[in-house]
């Protein structure tokens, strides 16, 4: 038999390629099958999928619960871990304060708005490190009443002909929902941010939006017009209720602006403003900074056990919720002061007025180097830190070190379960 040429294709019988193409047909099936398994897994390793059945369908996309695939003994002991490393240099931390139930914790739940290639309306969250929207319903640690009102306003929109507002090309209205929630007074505050300061049919809207949800307190219009990353704009405009919630920490009653700031977390804001009180060691003789004091949280529950406190923010908007927070409660032994928290210590240096104890509650950049040198200069006896970062944390702590400061107790408060962060409170004395 002559053998075949080179480069030619080898002619098979019929029933042999028939064979042949039922064996590869059979190969493709089952490949698919060990792909499916394997995505399978994968989704169940990146927390997508539990055992009961989704946990996040989004939690890959969204990027906001970076640890959802953990469960929460794990959580805690993981960042206990991280915050030993850390804090080793300076100081043994105290056993990490976890929560008893750690979903649907956060207060305040921030909506984008936008549309999808039908033109439909979709809410949602941002994309890790991106503006596209994630659409979502229900968020496993957001307040489940807040995204109930987030869902029924996206419901409400195509009525009242409301189109999202386009990053893109400038057009459309709603651009973000804010709900703020009282956690232990039940009141809500709703913020419309629009790109207009003009609301369609505004009663009727804000009718629509009361019948569906008769236990909203207030309704804010926040009008955002500028081609900005940031959420909300300078103008406002009350449209039902009194422009403000209010909610209860600590045994006192605080006033919570569309802008303030505000823990997210009320049960474990609590826990850790009580470690904050008992590191401060107050005996009702001292002189006390309050420092990035926002709304006059902390403070107002050291001036229950300080000779005076004295509170310094940069937001005017929280200044005012600050002032209105300590008359609500009666407190005449606190002052607030709106300016830069840096700027401040260094005039309290300069007129070398007596401090004994330093609370300072900064941002996560941590705080400037300008304010820890005003700091050491005055000298208090004791500083309590509290950080959201304890990455900036030690180096601010590294600098105080510097200065005489050692770091005596610390612990590490978990504020924001199913992700990697948490919060933490150190006392320094000299």
């Amino acid at each position: 038999m002559q053998g075949k040429e080179a480069g030619q294709k080898e002619i098979k019988p019929k029933e042999t390629r028939q064979k042949e193409l039922k064996r590869k047909e059979t190969g493709q099936k089952e490949l698919k099958r060990n792909e499916k398994g394997q995505k399978e897994i994968k989704r169940k390793e990146t927390g997508q999928k539990s055992a009961g059945g989704k946990l996040c369908p989004v939690a890959a996309r969204c990027g906001g619960c970076q640890w959802i695939n953990k469960s929460y003994e794990e959580q805690l002991n993981a960042k206990s871990q991280n915050f030993h490393k850390l804090m080793e240099p300076y100081c043994r931390p105290e056993a990490i304060i976890g929560m008893e139930n750690p979903k649907h914790y956060r207060n305040k739940v921030h909506a984008a708005f936008g549309e999808d290639r039908r033109h439909n309306a979709i809410s949602g969250i941002y994309e890790e490190k991106s503006h596209r929207i994630v659409p979502v319903d229900s968020c496993l640690i957001e307040n489940q009443k807040a995204d109930e009102i987030v869902v029924s306003i996206r419901g409400l929109l195509k009525s009242f002909k409301i189109r999202p507002y386009n990053e893109d090309t400038g057009f459309g209205l709603l651009r973000h929902v804010l709900v703020r929630v009282g956690f232990f007074t039940g009141e809500i505050m709703v913020v419309l941010v629009l790109s207009s300061p003009i609301l369609p049919s505004k009663n009727n809207f804000v009718k629509a939006l009361l019948k569906l949800h008769p236990e909203i307190t207030t309704i804010v219009v926040n009008v955002n017009d500028k081609d900005t990353s940031m959420i909300l704009g300078e103008r406002e405009q009350v449209i039902y209720g009194k422009g403000y919630i209010e909610d209860r920490l600590c045994g006192m009653t605080f006033r919570i602006s569309p802008k303030s700031f505000y823990q997210v977390n009320p049960v474990q804001t609590e826990k850790l403003y009580e470690k904050a009180m008992e590191y401060a060691g107050l005996t009702g003789r001292e002189t006390v900074l309050d420092a990035y004091c926002g709304t006059g949280t902390i403070g107002m529950i050291a001036s229950r056990s300080a000779a005076r406190v004295l509170g310094v923010e940069l937001n005017k908007d929280a200044v005012r919720d600050a002032v209105s927070n300590a008359k609500r409660n009666q407190i005449t032994n606190i002052r607030f002061y709106l300016n830069d928290a840096g700027k401040f210590l260094l005039e309290i240096a300069e007129e070398k007025a007596p401090l004994d104890v330093l609370l300072m509650d900064p941002p996560r950049s941590g705080s400037s180097e300008e304010f820890l040198n005003a700091a050491a200069k005055i000298a208090p006896g004791r500083i309590v830190y509290i950080s959201c970062n304890p990455v900036t944390l030690v180096r601010d702590l590294k600098l105080l070190a510097k200065k005489g400061y050692r770091t005596q107790r610390c612990v590490a408060v978990d504020m924001f379960p199913y992700t990697d962060a948490v919060e933490a409170v150190c006392l320094l004395g000299r």
